[in-house]
């Protein structure tokens, strides 16, 4: 069973980042999967390994865009992105120093931030690409 599905709400109106928003909620329903199952320990450093890869690649593609059509709010949501980068980076050394975070936790703050940051921040930059005539 799904801890996020996908629906208009998180749209952007911007196809490719509603497909990427999409990998990123499938990464957090395969943890939540996982838990379901006993496995979330198991798969935690997995999925946080390809969250930080995808992140990376995401959050690049939706800063260029920003850059290139000076976004006004460009600084804040790269510091927002930047932000989440240091804290799943930091869950990533706990992880790896044997202090394992409690993956229930790890899982909650992954969907509560996504969904905030979805439908929050980037909710912004949809209307104003879609003017520059980017869908």
């Amino acid at each position: 069973m799904a801890l996020l599905s996908w629906n208009d709400t998180y749209s952007v109106k911007i196809r490719k980042f509603d497909d990427q928003h999409k990998k990123l909620i499938d990464l957090i329903n395969q943890l939540h999967d996982s838990m379901l199952v006993g496995k979330g320990k198991d798969v935690m450093g997995e999925v946080l390994n390809s969250l930080v890869d995808y992140t990376k690649t995401h959050f690049t593609a939706e800063e260029t865009l920003m850059r290139l059509h000076n976004y006004p709010d460009y600084e804040s949501h790269k510091k927002e992105h930047s932000m989440l980068v240091m804290q799943v980076l930091d869950i990533q050394k706990q992880l790896k120093e044997g202090k394992s975070p409690i993956t229930q936790a790890v899982m909650f703050f992954l969907r509560e931030w996504l969904q905030k940051h979805i439908q929050g921040n980037d909710k912004k930059y949809g209307p104003y690409l879609n003017e520059k005539g980017i869908s």
